[in-house]
């Protein structure tokens, strides 16, 4: 008994002794954190305690301020890590996503699924009646809801204004990828499979179950979605988690796991209407070229991102429980491209030098 008590002494002083910074990783082997539905908590965890290089900060705060951005967020198991605004940008202040509001669009439908209320791989015309394309009736009958969420749809892409006359045939579906703005019709078909409006769904199914605030806003080519930043980097936070918040699983994880994997064989740096890093070629939009290599080669082979006009970006990094949004102007104004820009490999190089 005495050998026994002697030990366990032992045990108690080692451990009572030891140095947390000898303890690599404690912090960011935390369990996942999901801040509250309302209010403004967030829990924070500094630089220092996840051991990153805090002098190499400013240097990226420089960058991002140079670059035009408004808002710059980085979590890690879901706390805020950094949260930087700029140019009188305030944290309660709403900015667009653009495109990168595109990965609403999916979640939401995925959600529709998962109720039964559609299937994307039916056609479209199941949900929208014959006739809402100008192509033969033939050809539009093979779209599919899994076609528009894949940029596959075969629909002419010379004009991106979303009207019928403009919905023109140029291959089959699932033949061809495109960049086109008719992915916005699955608002349509969420509306029609719902029978509500695809904004009332959308906020009672995903918004508000997160605690985003935000709105919908007709844009000149689609609705883009407005928010505050913390609300972009709360939607990050579900898709880090594969489409879970706290103990709700509100969109499916094979639907959220489908939609962050190559979605067809021509451009597989591309899911449902998520960009994804780490393949071995990728296209870009109102362009037919193959690149080969990894979209952002100096960003981990593992991130998906929502990537919008302007620069607006969710970067999510399951590999290091990472989540990165930056909002605001375009980076280069005379270039203002619409998914992959000079920014991000920019931006990668800065943050490495932050995190690695």
């Amino acid at each position: 008994m005495r050998s026994q008590s002697l030990l366990f002494a032992i045990i108690l002083i080692f451990f009572s002794s030891c140095d947390p910074e000898e303890n690599p990783g404690s912090t960011t082997d935390q369990a996942m954190y999901f801040p509250p539905i309302s209010g403004t908590n967030w829990e924070k965890i500094s630089p220092r305690e996840l051991k990153w290089d805090e002098s190499q900060i400013p240097t990226l705060l420089d960058f991002l301020r140079i670059k035009n951005t408004k808002s710059f967020l980085i979590l890690v198991n879901g706390r805020i890590v950094l949260e930087e605004y700029f140019d009188g940008h305030k944290a309660t202040d709403t900015w667009q996503w653009n495109s990168a509001g595109k990965t609403l669009t999916t979640a939401t439908v995925g959600i529709a699924q998962q109720e039964n209320l559609l299937d994307i791989n039916t056609q479209v015309s199941q949900y929208l009646g014959p006739g809402w394309t100008s192509m033969p009736l033939a050809k539009e009958a093979l779209i599919t809801s899994k076609h528009l969420l894949s940029m596959s749809s075969g629909i002419n892409d010379e004009n991106q204004l979303v009207f019928r006359p403009n919905l023109t045939y140029l291959a089959d579906a699932g033949t061809r990828w495109s960049y086109h703005n008719v992915f916005q019709r699955l608002m349509n078909v969420v509306g029609e499979a719902s029978g509500q409006s695809f904004e009332t769904y959308f906020m009672t199914k995903l918004k508000n179950k997160i605690g985003m605030d935000g709105f919908w806003n007709e844009g000149l080519i689609f609705t883009v979605y407005h928010s505050n930043s913390r609300s972009m980097a709360r939607f990050g936070l579900l898709a880090l988690n594969q489409g879970k918040w706290g103990d709700e699983q509100i969109v499916n994880e094979a639907f959220f796991k489908e939609s962050t994997s190559t979605s067809q064989n021509i451009n597989p740096s591309y899911g449902y209407l998520w960009w994804l890093n780490g393949k071995s070629q990728f296209m870009l939009p109102n362009s037919q070229t193959v690149f080969p290599g990894m979209l952002i080669p100096n960003a981990p082979a593992d991130m998906y991102a929502a990537m919008g006009a302007e620069d607006q970006r969710i970067y999510v990094i399951p590999s290091k429980k990472m989540v990165i949004i930056r909002m605001g102007r375009a980076s280069d104004p005379d270039n203002p491209n619409f998914a992959l820009s000079g920014i991000d490999q920019l931006l990668w190089e800065k943050i490495n030098a932050v995190i690695d």
